[in-house]
């Protein structure tokens, strides 16, 4: 399938489309909220806190409920910058990695600054959400990777040594390039993921979870899609430890019935991998969401990004109805998740009558500068 243009897109399946967009970037963003407050504790810890069946609801973080990470707002960011590069194609430059990085550096910007700057008329509108600008723990190759202007490479990663989750939690959004071909969507999330982690378990997660979460947007099954994952994964150098997690998590369905024990080993030290097989394997075993969510986020590893991955999963599979909507009414920032979602669904089944070379709609490209 080439870039999908208009005529490919029938009602029905914009519709669905718009869902599973939706589903994923809510969905990412509750399992963040959900696993945000006990993030870095034990499940000793938790289950203190909690009660022995662990966390089963929001919970407090930052002064209230359903407040969200920087794996959040880091996701956002993704999808400015993934629409910023459709717009900008118009003109005849076409480098998406660089409107990513664009985008990550607006971000970047969020966390030194009180608050937006009107006068930086290419910010667009999302770099002027106000609470965009709360600083919510952003992890040290995150602060550094995005410290300056120069743009990590796959040639001249930043942070080589980084093998964390973080640059994998913020890479759904590629994998909702639905008219891309699968291997440009692992190469896009590789590349952009050695903007912060280049370290290869980083960037090759980053592009297993985007494929897979590509799978899931155009309908197919999560085992099919961690299939295909495997197919592409295993002609890139360096596969084994992020091949080797998600087929651990593959074995790991079939142990019997669920528990935190099993989804802290396939975590292990808690990096991209570990994190990647923990949500394969909640997202495969869940009753439903809820369940889902809750068996990601309790346990004693990294809780913020096994809910927002585990989240990012299961919307794209199942769309935004299926989200537990008593979570989602307290979700911080949700209004702006929608907007973002739907402009993306836009971009992507519409994008001819917004831009083009035959004219522009002002507001869109106000919106989204090129």
């Amino acid at each position: 399938m080439a870039t999908t243009t208009g005529a490919v897109w029938g009602r029905a399946e914009q519709q669905d489309f718009r869902s599973r967009v939706r589903g994923t970037l809510l969905g990412a963003a509750l399992g963040d909220a959900l696993g945000g407050p006990v993030d870095t504790r034990t499940l000793e810890e938790i289950r203190a806190a909690h009660g022995p069946e662990g966390l089963r609801d929001l919970a407090v973080g930052r002064g209230r409920r359903g407040t969200v990470t920087h794996h959040t707002q880091l996701t956002l960011f993704t999808v400015d910058g993934l629409i910023r590069a459709q717009v900008r194609r118009d003109t005849g430059a076409w480098h998406p990695p660089t409107d990513l990085h664009r985008a990550y550096l607006r971000w970047a910007a969020t966390q030194r600054d009180w608050g937006p700057d009107e006068r930086r008329e290419e910010d667009g509108w999302l770099a002027r959400e106000e609470w965009l600008y709360a600083r919510r723990a952003p992890t040290r190759p995150l602060l550094i990777g995005f410290g300056d202007d120069r743009m990590g490479t796959l040639e001249r990663p930043k942070n080589p040594g980084a093998q964390g989750p973080e640059a994998v939690a913020r890479s759904a959004p590629f994998g909702l390039l639905v008219g891309w071909e699968p291997q440009l969507v692992v190469q896009l999330a590789v590349e952009c993921a050695a903007q912060t982690h280049g370290h290869p378990v980083a960037c090759l997660a980053a592009g297993a979870y985007a494929v897979i979460v590509h799978g899931l947007a155009r309908g197919e099954s999560l085992d099919g899609a961690v299939q295909q994952a495997l197919a592409l994964l295993a002609v890139r150098p360096g596969h084994q430890p992020v091949s080797d997690a998600l087929q651990h998590a593959l074995g790991t369905v079939r142990q019997g019935m669920p528990n935190p024990a099993r989804v802290e080993e396939l975590t292990g030290e808690g990096t991209a991998d570990g994190l990647l097989a923990a949500a394969v394997y909640c997202a495969l075993v869940g009753e439903d969401v809820r369940h889902g969510l809750c068996l990601a986020v309790n346990q004693s590893g990294p809780s913020a990004a096994a809910g927002a991955l585990t989240g990012g999963l299961l919307g794209a599979l199942h769309g935004e109805t299926a989200l537990p909507p008593a979570w989602l009414v307290e979700l911080e920032g949700r209004p702006t998740l929608l907007e973002l979602a739907d402009d993306f669904a836009m971009e992507m089944t519409q994008g001819p009558a917004l831009h083009g070379p035959a004219g522009s709609s002002p507001g869109w490209l106000a919106r989204y500068p090129r």
